[in-house]
């Protein structure tokens, strides 16, 4: 039995956080030896639970470190397939358990780079012969770029990925990453607000808690954990100021002083608050159907680093957190097999570390950006690639009339209200659902809580590749009224998304994403980004852009809150969509 854990299929028990022993083991091609490491790290010491994979026959060879998304261990699937791939190839491999989990000591303190950063920057200075395991073991087979400073890659998911760029963040001997389907910033991941201003925004509260409750449940099935796991500052297993932040975001309140605490400590754990400090080569892989960390977060820390001179390329696979980790589409990568030559995402990968790593320079690693297209039949072309992301270039205008339409001059004067209830009406997804197995139901929106704006039939197809942006202007009296409380939670919350409609009437919600908004101030305009999709729009098909007052994934509105949305020629709403091609 299997569940989706931050990018990984995995055991259930793993899910719940226990370990599975990898003994010592030697092949034709490589050998496998567990080891421990003594760490000192964020003011505790601990010991990191590693296994070793070193090829048979190589004098020296660069190294890949590897470890798990968030309640697994060096024993996942993905993990350890990665790691045997990796091996197999030519490198030396370090697959360790992260802070917290496995067989690891220490707290669980979000890939914090002073912390879990810097216990990565130990395993580094054992692979660079700086030191040793805790049996005496050294590393004197990885090829070395100077004294203690190893070849030394990173890759892995979620958890696994954002560990790689706080790593390389306080050390700088990373010479390659390659992080896959994880966050930019954990405050957009978790509270997002689509619009901009430091307004926070609405709680993501089925994946926040999920993942809160996989950490401190642990002792369920490890009941003789390392002392350095225990926190005992009102936590179990965290470190106390993430404790805080979800007691924050749970507590559906959001006065100044505890949302900049909030803020500022998401803010810290996260790439967007260091990518400065990164020089090593990235290779940004991002899951398209993911609720959890959208196609957003990788095209932010994408623009950051290209801006800053960092090399880096980017590629929007197929799948994400909200779908596909245990059956990838055909062609697509699956990591618990670790078949990495026979994906075109696998091969990427291999390409990267073939340059970086064994700094092979005249291997092609391949174009700027390269995304997945679902409605292409023949598994060996479904990635598209170019050398930049298509910009927006299609304008669709809000009409008073409900219509969706192409031309300023055709919207008519009109207005539409909706209003939220004091429970959801709407639902996109649950990602709830996909962590314990039930069907997820389809999505829907309850008549008279969401506008909605309808597109006439598609004369020709459209191909949407990135994050779509609407400017909308909403009235409000109850919640102007209130938003000035000293209180964000009094503001107003939205939620837009724009559905797929076919000639028949089905109606399609691009990987059930939507964009939660917590608007700053409602006597003005506001910008919201939605998340970034690809999805073809066939001849034939309407587009229907909606604000909904509500989403069952997420915190909604405090109290009730009429909004209209006034229409006019000269003064409307617009979406504007990035078309490929346009």
């Amino acid at each position: 039995m299997s569940r989706r854990v931050l990018g990984y299929s995995v055991p259930l028990a793993l899910l719940l956080g226990a370990t599975l022993a990898t003994p010592a083991t030697a092949t034709g091609q490589y050998t496998v030896t567990a080891l421990k490491f003594t760490v000192q790290t964020g003011g505790r010491t601990c010991t990191i639970d590693a296994d070793l994979y070193r090829p048979a026959g190589v004098d020296r060879a660069p190294a890949v470190l590897t470890t798990n998304g968030f309640g697994g261990s060096k024993s996942d699937g993905s993990t350890d397939a990665t790691a045997k791939a990796l091996v197999e190839r030519g490198y030396v491999s370090l697959a360790y358990s992260g802070l917290g989990f496995g067989g690891t000591g220490c707290l669980i303190s979000l890939d914090d780079p002073t912390i879990d950063g810097a216990a990565a920057s130990a395993l580094i200075d054992f692979l660079g012969g700086k030191r040793a395991a805790d049996d005496g073991t050294k590393a004197d087979f990885v090829t070395l770029d100077g004294p203690g400073d190893p070849r030394v890659g990173m890759i892995g998911g979620s958890y696994g990925g954002a560990i790689q760029l706080a790593t390389a963040a306080v050390d700088h001997r990373v010479d390659a990453l390659v992080p896959m389907i994880t966050w930019n910033d954990l405050a957009y991941s978790l509270d997002p607000n689509n619009t901009a201003g430091s307004v926070p925004g609405a709680f993501k509260w089925q994946w926040a808690n999920g993942f809160y409750l996989i950490g401190e449940s642990q002792p369920l099935t490890l009941p003789n954990l390392d002392p350095s796991r225990i926190n005992s500052l009102g936590c179990l297993h965290f470190v106390t100021k993430a404790c805080d932040t979800v007691r924050t975001l749970n507590s559906g309140s959001y006065p100044a002083d505890r949302t900049a605490e909030l803020l500022d400590y998401s803010h810290s754990v996260s790439p967007v608050s260091y990518l400065s400090r990164v020089e090593a080569p990235t290779l940004l892989v991002q899951g398209q159907a993911d609720s959890l960390f959208n196609l957003n977060e990788a095209t932010a820390t994408y623009k950051t680093l290209k801006a800053q001179g960092t090399r880096t390329k980017m590629i929007w696979q197929s799948w994400g957190h909200s779908g596909g980790l245990t059956d990838p589409a055909a062609g697509e990568l699956n990591l618990g097999q670790g078949d990495l030559e026979s994906s075109y995402v696998g091969r990427r990968i291999l390409a990267w570390f073939d340059r970086y790593l064994h700094q092979q320079k005249n291997v092609d690693t391949g174009p700027a950006f390269a995304y997945y297209r679902d409605w292409i039949t023949d598994p060996n072309n479904t990635y598209a690639t170019t050398d930049r992301l298509p910009a927006l270039s299609q304008k669709l205008y809000l009409s008073g009339d409900g219509k969706l339409v192409d031309n300023r001059r055709k919207v008519t004067r009109g207005s539409r209200t909706y209003s939220n209830w004091l429970v959801s009406t709407s639902h996109s997804e649950s990602s709830l659902y996909g962590i314990i197995g039930l069907p997820d139901p389809a999505p829907y929106d309850t008549k008279g809580t969401y506008a909605g704006w309808t597109s006439e039939p598609l004369t020709r197809t459209v191909d949407v590749v990135g994050a779509p942006k609407a400017t909308l202007k909403v009235t409000s009296p109850k919640a102007e009224r209130t938003q000035n409380s000293g209180d964000a939670a009094d503001k107003l919350v939205l939620f837009a998304k724009i559905y797929d409609i076919a000639p028949d009437g089905t109606k399609t919600l691009a990987h059930r994403l939507v964009a939660p908004v917590r608007v700053p101030d409602v006597a003005k305009p506001f910008t919201v980004t939605l998340p970034g999709i690809v999805h073809r729009f066939e001849k034939g098909h309407r587009l229907q852009f909606v604000v909904a007052a509500s989403d069952d994934a997420y915190f909604g509105n405090r109290g009730v809150k009429p909004v209209t949305v006034v229409s006019a020629p000269g003064s409307t709403g617009v979406v504007e969509l990035p078309v490929a091609g346009g």
